[in-house]
């Protein structure tokens, strides 16, 4: 071959090398390229953090809930903090709990949930497998353990199952704690098959507690190629929760002594996730003995600091997980469900009844009540956001005609526009929580006298009780504190219960006295003055039941003055009814006058006396306070201490759900003097929140006022429970 031929074929062959290594060069440019673009791009768009959790052990608390957040800081509940999926269409047993959620490799969505109500108990043999593609529309798997695995047939307690991709399987692995009959709590691992429907492999042990006690609540993280394991130990001696870490997944892993959590409150559900665009964790934990949960920062996850001041919620969840997403992924959400709800945006004007805001999350609309003489047409509701949060407009706006439509913005996450209305609302008319009124007019300084439990505490647990007064039933003011077991009453300091007061002349002189519960027993305490304050006769006054009475408690004093002969007559009990005359000195009673008086089956509680035209009207409660039935009933008779006589249809105050008004019950009523005008003083349920507390409500309670009528023969006719109230009275 000629030389020179030889040279064109290598000079050519050699532009043909250089030319693919370019290609080749540019390509992996190129894929390098993309690559780091994906990434950065992915890192941008994880602005956003979701918080997916369930909020208690009621059957209307263990179902999915969703929370967002911009900074992974301060969330807010979406969807009004209800369920995003109804727990009944998912479940075995009607409730879920602890739910774990991850994004895919695939950017597909895994939640896992324990399929538990735990109203049934606490055992269980089902967790659900849950996939999505959008974070809104859902396809759900029940996996009972004990029938597809026979070797776990005798399993009762599946808990808290978590997903992690094993990159190694190319598969989803989910790990859960199981406990089988005689043995510990173990967490064991299995594989998803590859429509996350089922689970396609036995379950095995992953990790037991050295120290031979349960271990439950695992969450796994990798870093810098190690799997950390964050688990709750639970040795009689030892619990809390502690981490173990392995090279490897599926084994291996060795417990570190000390604890990671910085508390010594106990703790369950930890959680780990990191801040976007940062090197800091965040392990979070349910410290659900205290109904909160505690946020610690770490960047080695060796050491945690308690961060707990810069986190803000405006619910309370229990056992989640968190997380990041994307702007589109918040916005999404957002327009599904609403970020926007009680507490992520507060109010601060002080003609707004706080408590009684209402917002429609669904239909985007707030309600501001507002207390009477309040300018509507120059009003500003004075909104207060959180860290994050902005509101527009800002100043005085008319509301006399129609709502006025705000915008409120989460960061560049989402906006939502709310049609906020401001409407006088009469009723609550105390601001606050109380109830078991009693009222008095005084004729020494002509103002109406309010006497309420102080309520709003667990259990009925408050210890002291108030006054307020006014000149038109409306505007109240209040007088403070007129007893203070703790301080004023040496026999009881427990269970300030249900007041009663009575005003009387006593040689000349106008006389005051306070009858009230406390801890059980009825006492009776003695003022120049309606509001107090009032010295207590230092013993009880009723502390015994009377003869042959076993059930029931001494409890709702009432106490009523017989216009006609001048004598004043003091009633009680819960499950028994009693009357009985006081002596002159009102502190004593005629014990030879007591009598067992016999309304009906439906008493309860609560009696209220009163007189009009010749008749005595006995009214009283139904039910328990805690119930959403609470309701009045009444008799009359001819005699302060005679027999009833009960009308067919004798129910005259109830609960109205149209209105979002329950627990309607122990009341008194007030005649305005010089006519023939008749009030009742009632409690109901806080609103909006109190048909949503469970038997909590019973002791979240609010003090309203509705008219009450009288038909032709005397008969009272049913009062409507009201949101609006009354009308100022006219002076």
């Amino acid at each position: 071959m000629p030389i020179l031929l030889k040279k064109q074929i290598v000079s050519t062959n050699m532009k043909q090398i250089q030319a693919i290594f370019l290609a080749i060069s540019i390509s992996l440019v190129l894929v390098l390229f993309s690559s780091c673009s994906v990434t950065k791009k992915v890192a941008e768009n994880n602005s956003a953090y979701l918080f997916v959790y369930f909020t208690g052990n009621a059957k209307t608390d263990e179902a999915i809930r969703f929370a967002i957040s911009k900074d992974g800081y301060n969330y807010y509940a979406l969807n009004d903090n209800k369920p995003v999926i109804a727990s009944e269409t998912i479940s075995t047993t009607g409730g879920v709990r602890d739910p774990h959620i991850l994004r895919g490799t695939d950017g597909t969505f895994y939640m896992t949930v324990t399929d538990l109500q735990t109203a049934n108990g606490w055992d269980n043999q089902a967790m659900i497998l849950l996939k999505s593609t959008d974070l809104v529309n859902w396809t759900s798997s029940k996996v009972d353990i004990s029938k597809v695995f026979s070797g776990f047939k005798d399993v009762t307690r599946v808990w808290a199952p978590q997903t992690i991709y094993d990159a190694k399987a190319k598969k989803y692995m989910l790990y859960f704690s199981m406990l089988q009959p005689g043995g510990k709590d173990i967490v064991y691992y299995s594989y998803a098959n590859k429509d996350f429907t089922a689970l396609e492999t036995v379950p095995k042990q992953l990790f037991f507690s050295p120290t031979k006690g349960s271990c439950i609540d695992a969450d796994i993280i990798e870093k810098d190629g190690k799997f950390h394991l964050f688990l709750k130990t639970e040795d009689t001696a030892d619990k809390g929760i502690k981490v173990a870490i392995s090279d490897k997944l599926t084994s291996g892993y060795v417990l570190k002594d000390e604890y990671v959590d910085q508390t010594n409150e106990s703790v369950e559900g930890s959680g780990v996730f990191k801040l976007n665009n940062s090197d800091t964790y965040i392990l979070m934990y349910d410290m659900y003995r205290k109904g909160k949960y505690q946020f610690t920062s770490s960047t080695d996850l060796k050491n945690f600091k308690v961060i707990d001041e810069n986190i803000s919620m405006n619910f309370h969840p229990r056992h989640g997980t968190v997380l990041p997403i994307t702007k589109t992924e918040a916005q999404r959400l957002i327009d599904k469900f609403g970020w926007f709800s009680n507490g992520a945006v507060a109010t601060q004007s002080a003609a707004i009844k706080q408590n009684n805001i209402v917002v429609d999350v669904e239909n985007k609309k707030m309600l501001l009540p507002v207390k009477s003489g309040t300018d509507l047409k120059h009003f500003d509701p004075e909104f207060k956001t959180n860290q994050g949060v902005s509101v527009s407009p800002s100043a005085a706006q008319d509301f006399s005609q129609k709502a006025v439509k705000y915008d409120f913005e989460l960061g560049d996450l989402g906006k939502m526009t709310v049609d906020v209305e401001a409407l006088v609302r009469n009723n609550p008319s105390l601001t606050g929580y109380y109830a078991d009124p009693e009222i008095l007019y005084s004729n020494k300084d002509n103002r109406f006298h309010l006497y309420p439990t102080s309520d709003g505490f667990f259990e009925w647990s408050g210890d002291s009780f108030k006054s307020f007064s006014s000149t038109n039933l409306v505007d109240w003011t209040d007088d403070g504190i007129l007893l203070d077991l703790k301080k004023d009453v040496v026999w009881t300091d427990v269970k300030a219960w249900a007041p009663a007061a009575a005003e009387k002349k006593i040689n000349g002189q106008y006389k005051y006295f306070f009858y009230y519960t406390g801890e059980g027993k009825i006492g009776v305490a003695v003022s120049d003055n309606p509001q107090g304050p009032f010295t207590d006769i230092g013993k009880p006054l009723v502390a015994t039941k009377p003869n042959g009475i076993t059930r029931g408690q001494i409890i709702d004093p009432d106490v009523f003055t017989d216009p006609v002969s001048g004598k004043s007559y003091l009633y009680y009990g819960n499950g028994f009814m009693v009357g009985v005359e006081l002596n002159d000195d009102m502190i004593s009673v005629k014990e030879n006058t007591l009598t067992v008086l016999k309304p009906d089956r439906t008493f309860r509680e609560g009696t209220e006396v009163f007189y009009r035209k010749g008749k005595y009207y006995f009214l009283w409660s139904e039910d328990d306070t805690r119930s959403e039935n609470y309701r009045v009933r009444y008799a009359t008779s001819d005699s302060p201490l005679g027999n009833f006589n009960i009308p067919t249809d004798n129910l005259i105050l109830a609960k109205d759900p149209s209105q979002g008004i329950y627990g309607t019950g122990h009341n008194s009523v007030i005649q305005i003097p010089g006519t023939d005008e008749w009030y009742m003083v009632y409690h109901r349920f806080t609103i909006p929140k109190g048909i949503t507390m469970g038997r909590s409500a019973g002791y979240n309670r609010e003090v309203c006022i509705d008219r009450l009528y009288f038909d032709e023969e005397g008969n009272i006719i049913a009062a409507k429970p009201t949101l609006e109230g009354i009308q100022p009275l006219k002076k």
